[in-house]
């Protein structure tokens, strides 16, 4: 019975596979994680070996970084417009040729600071097209019973790509330089455009408008019937892209369950980004009086926990409660951030940090699944964008607050970041409506 269950869940998890459509999604996205990873060791080894001024890389890295955050929504609004496919296309064939741009540029001699700064921010720019476009493509190309085992295999490619993507790339920079790591990252970004142009996407589906936004659906749903919300009607000219964006952000606000997400999603943002890179590097080197090699076993172990925990959700199948899902993921990490603050050992920490890994892989899989079967089509780029820029914004402040409590040690850091968690599971508890969304 063991047996026959097991292979039933490996079966469920993949069925998406058969599908051509799906495995080039896979590929390219992989292949575009892939050339993200290159981009981040090409621009930061070059940069340094230009100026050898770690205050010029950090410019660098924010000429990228402030484009994308602020076109996020703008790339949300023309994903829900054109289609996710088209603006992966652009966003990849446009990544191709700069970086190219650079790597020639930088084998002539002609590369300066000032060159690789507006590289660097027409890259983010440019990025910031392809983000909303590749969460919000996978209901055009799946059916929305295969959405999870489908998130669960693009989760895999993605955790696999963003360890692969430095690694690589820093052995590319070591045996080479520079300037060939902007060149293979070129051509890794033109593969995932052409694997993104060869996609047949299903044939758009509209929902009836038959619920407003927040409106019990019922045990059989968690459907979101915000179909019906004025964001997602056609205007007769069309509207302009201010408007566009404004209507993906009125839309996400008025349903209950899709607030609660954003605020959920801010909560577990500002949760990681501090603890789990601050955070961890306090804890390998002072808590347990390790160094880097700590350091990258307690990243390995959240990485690891975490493709665990993505395989396992993708074979459980099913559409369980969701909202209970949130709360106990918020529960669990809570759990895990308080004996992060205390444990005294590096074989404890690891087994925590895989656990807390396990927690997240699992519940993102039906939490995106959700999202992509719920929200209408029309809009939900725009959604998503909305929940990207939230991100954005709350993982610096993240930074500078576990920044400055970690002088005083990891503890006080740690517990803040359980209150925190404890707080957002109980919230998420507190909604009939949240609690209800499958």
């Amino acid at each position: 019975m063991a047996s026959s269950t097991l292979t039933s869940a490996g079966a469920r998890l993949w069925t998406p596979a058969r599908q051509g459509s799906f495995r080039l999604l896979w590929l390219g996205q992989s292949l575009s994680l892939l050339g993200d990873g290159f981009s981040y060791i090409a621009f930061s080894w070059i940069t340094l070996g230009l100026t050898g001024s770690t205050l010029t890389l950090g410019y660098v890295l924010a000429f990228q970084a402030v484009p994308r955050a602020l076109l996020t929504l703008v790339g949300g609004s023309l994903s829900d417009k054109w289609s996710s496919r088209t603006l992966m296309q652009f966003s990849s064939w446009a990544r191709a040729a700069l970086m190219a741009a650079v790597g020639v540029a930088g084998m002539t001699g002609t590369l300066t600071v000032w060159l690789l700064c507006c590289a660097a921010a027409a890259f983010g720019a440019v990025d910031a097209f392809f983000q909303p476009a590749r969460a919000s493509i996978l209901p055009s190309v799946v059916d929305k019973e295969q959405l999870a085992p489908a998130n669960a295999l693009l989760g895999v490619g993605t955790k696999v790509s963003a360890v692969l993507g430095p690694a690589v790339g820093g052995m590319v920079v070591a045996f080479s330089d520079a300037h060939v790591a902007f060149l293979v990252d070129a051509v890794c970004f033109a593969l995932c455009g052409l694997c993104v142009s060869r996609i047949r996407t299903l044939p758009r589906t509209p929902k009836p408008a038959t619920a407003e936004p927040g409106a019990d659906s019922g045990a059989d749903s968690g459907a979101v019937a915000v179909a019906a919300a004025p964001a997602a009607a056609p205007a007769a000219k069309g509207p302009s892209l201010g408007a566009r964006i404004k209507e993906g952000i009125s839309y996400a606000l008025k349903d209950p369950r899709i607030r609660t997400i954003l605020a959920i999603d801010m909560a577990v943002t500002f949760c990681q980004a501090g603890p789990f890179t601050v955070g961890f590097a306090t804890l390998a080197k002072v808590d347990l009086q390790g160094g880097s090699t700590t350091l990258g076993l307690l990243n390995g172990a959240l990485a690891g926990g975490a493709m665990l925990g993505t395989l396992a959700g993708g074979a459980a199948g099913g559409r369980p409660r969701v909202g209970l899902l949130i709360s106990a993921l918020a529960g669990w990490l809570a759990l895990g951030t308080a004996l992060l603050g205390t444990v005294g050992n590096t074989p404890a920490a690891l087994a925590t940090v895989f656990a807390m890994g396990f927690g997240m892989g699992f519940q993102g899989v039906f939490g995106l699944s959700w999202i992509q079967r719920n929200i209408d089509g029309s809009v939900l780029s725009r959604v998503i964008s909305v929940d990207m820029v939230l991100g954005y914004a709350v993982a610096p402040l993240s930074l500078v607050v576990c920044g400055a409590m970690a002088q005083q040690g990891t503890a006080p850091m740690f517990m803040l970041t359980a209150v925190i968690l404890g707080v957002t599971a109980a919230g998420v508890l507190a909604s009939r409506h949240v609690r209800e969304m499958r």
